[in-house]
């Protein structure tokens, strides 16, 4: 199994049916050193704005969210999700587990 560190919209019930066809049980995880911040994506009907996280170095900083175990597919699942403008990153969270995350491509 994977483990997935979500912050965002894949911590919804709705987003997890229709992106893996089922709903995750997660466990409450803080990231350290991180911020979220806002990107400006190009969409059918214009400019949307998303959540990305970026690296900050200060342990203060804090991005509180959720830990899946999902599969290969099911990860591979949530790439599709995210989309081109968005890239996994590995990340040590405050549980000294090591997860995947989704940030901004550069």
């Amino acid at each position: 199994m994977e483990k997935l560190f979500a912050y965002g919209s894949l911590k919804e019930k709705e987003v997890q049916e229709t992106v893996f066809g089922r709903f995750l049980e997660g466990t409450p995880e803080t990231l350290k050193g991180y911020e979220v911040k806002d990107i400006k994506i190009e969409e059918e009907f214009g400019m949307e704005t998303y959540p990305i996280i970026a690296p900050t170095e200060n342990t203060n900083d804090i991005i509180e969210g959720m830990v899946y175990d999902l599969s290969v597919h099911e990860l591979e699942l949530a790439d599709t999700y995210e989309g081109k403008q968005y890239k996994r990153i590995e990340v040590r969270l405050q549980s000294n587990e090591v997860a995947w995350a989704f940030s901004a491509k550069t």
